[in-house]
């Protein structure tokens, strides 16, 4: 889902040789069903961690909040 077709990863994750860019679920629009709910990377990273997310899911979690902040940037400039 995050592959493209330059052969990176959307989220910015090395692909290793032999494997697929690795689609992440649960998606932004699984913490914050309402677009308008979502604050910050950390407001996202803490609800993470209170269902128990850790590891390399928590590193995808981070990517995830990072890449949603930065769009949402770059959409409030415009």
């Amino acid at each position: 889902m995050q592959f493209q077709k330059d052969g990176q990863c959307a989220l910015g994750l090395n692909i290793p040789k032999g494997m697929g860019c690795r689609e992440f679920v649960p998606g932004i629009e699984k913490f914050c069903s309402d677009p308008s709910d979502f604050v910050s990377v950390s407001q996202i990273i803490q609800m993470a961690t209170f269902f128990g997310i850790r590891g390399g899911e928590m590193k995808k979690v981070k990517l995830v909040a990072a890449y949603e902040e930065k769009s949402r940037a770059k959409t409030s400039v415009m």
